[in-house]
């Protein structure tokens, strides 16, 4: 075993521990174990911070348990969050859970001897506990303003908190105390907004197992990692067109490894520590390297590797540096050569005007195109459209356009239907639709 709480230090990817925690895993192999509630499809980067936790866990050679929360996710967890959520249908939530256990077989060990990983569900003891059950199960052993003290909860109080949210830590305390009893699970982690919920476990199992054991406040530990966060304080994890998801069907493999691309210098540093398994000297010369030829951009190209790799596959992180190539280096024939699939990955989230095929065969040059057919959502006007040509500064399917009279019967469609408009370094899609 490895000193996993030291790898959690150097990494800044350590907010909070129970005393002892780390005397308990220096000991011996030890459980432990995050929860992901199945409220989207797909888990985010912000879950892909915790799951590192997982990974580190069990490379550290502790057991890693994640728990689907088949069960909370009907109700919700309130931490962070400003309002009630809406619940989500059981064949939802279903479906949800299939595609979140799989996501989480991408990065565990499932077969690896004693630390093997594994996956519960807390639908699993929940589903037949009676309401009157839980209450003297659960609900006797902590008092309702221990439950109030709670930042969750406190938060919430001016706007107001259903029950059914405000219950919530209880059901994740059980979650701990059941582990605990059934699987031997010592230590519950999670992001550090998850403090309160899972210090509601260790207390929990401490009031109901000091009758039998005196020492059982010593068994159960808590652990928390950072919220990432930017260099300038704002929240991480979030793209133009919202959450960054591990799903490629939900964040397509060339979007993914543009966002981190895309991440600033200031911030690669944390995000090598945290996102990737590069070690302390491999991460240290990169920024070393960096830091010698900043226009290089390796530590985002050596970021956006190793992240986009171990979410896709090798090959989607080649087919993401190919388009990226063709998108901002590549000539016309590289976009020609771009089949249909790799084309809308390329420009997913890129501004898209419409044009009838009948208006884009009427139309006689390129000026009217770029403001009359596409009703002034690219250039504003005939003027402005004029003056940017003029001005060296357009191009569609990479050819620089020179004069204002070409015709645009002479433009080439790519797939058929669209031309990709180059405004200085913005793009802009025109799209004939019949």
């Amino acid at each position: 075993m490895t000193n996993f709480i030291e790898e959690l230090r150097w990494r800044g990817m350590l907010h909070d521990a129970m005393p002892g925690t780390e005397q308990q895993l220096l000991k011996e192999m030890t459980g432990g174990y995050i929860g992901f509630d199945p409220t989207a499809a797909s888990l985010h980067i912000g879950n892909l911070a915790t799951i590192m936790l997982l990974k580190h866990f069990q490379l550290a050679g502790h057991k890693p348990f994640a728990l689907v929360g088949g069960a909370t996710g009907m109700i919700g967890d309130p931490s962070g969050k400003a309002a009630e959520r809406d619940f989500l249908s059981e064949e939802t939530l279903r479906a949800n859970q299939e595609s979140i256990k799989n996501q989480l077989a991408q990065f565990l060990d499932f077969d690896c001897g004693a630390n093997s990983a594994e996956i519960v569900n807390n639908y699993d003891w929940f589903k037949d506990f009676s309401f009157l059950g839980f209450l003297r199960e659960a609900g006797k052993h902590l008092t309702v303003n221990y439950m109030m003290a709670k930042d969750s909860v406190k938060k919430r109080l001016e706007t107001g908190i259903s029950f059914t949210e405000f219950s919530y830590q209880l059901l994740q305390g059980y979650d701990f105390y059941w582990l605990y009893k059934h699987r031997n699970v010592r230590l519950q982690m999670g992001g550090s907004d998850q403090w309160g919920n899972i210090t509601t476990g260790t207390e929990l199992i401490r009031r109901k197992e000091s009758n039998n054991d005196d020492t059982a406040q010593d068994r159960a530990y808590a652990l928390t990692t950072p919220l990432v966060t930017k260099a300038d304080g704002t929240k991480f994890g979030k793209s133009e067109t919202g959450n960054v998801w591990l799903d490629a069907g939900m964040t397509s493999p060339y979007q993914f490894y543009q966002f981190w691309l895309n991440a600033s210098d200031a911030d690669c540093g944390r995000l090598l520590r945290v996102f990737t398994l590069l070690s302390k000297s491999q991460i240290e010369d990169l920024e070393h390297q960096h830091a010698q030829a900043p226009h290089l951009r390796l530590v985002q190209k050596a970021l956006a590797q190793d992240v986009t790799t171990r979410v896709h596959s090798a090959e989607a992180y080649q087919l993401a540096v190919r388009a990226s190539e063709v998108l901002y280096k590549g000539t016309f024939d590289d976009l020609r050569g771009l089949d249909a699939p790799l084309f809308e990955q390329i420009f997913e989230g890129v501004a898209t005007t419409p044009v009838e095929r009948e208006a884009w065969m009427q139309t006689q040059n390129v000026v009217d195109l770029l403001s009359v057919a596409t009703k002034a959502e690219i250039y504003s006007s005939k003027g402005e459209a004029r003056k940017a040509i003029l001005a060296n500064a357009v191009a569609i399917n990479k050819a620089k356009i020179t004069n204002i009279n070409q015709s645009v019967g002479a433009l080439e469609l790519l797939n058929g239907q669209f031309l990709l408009v180059s405004k200085g370094k913005k793009n802009h899609l025109i799209k004939v639709i019949d």
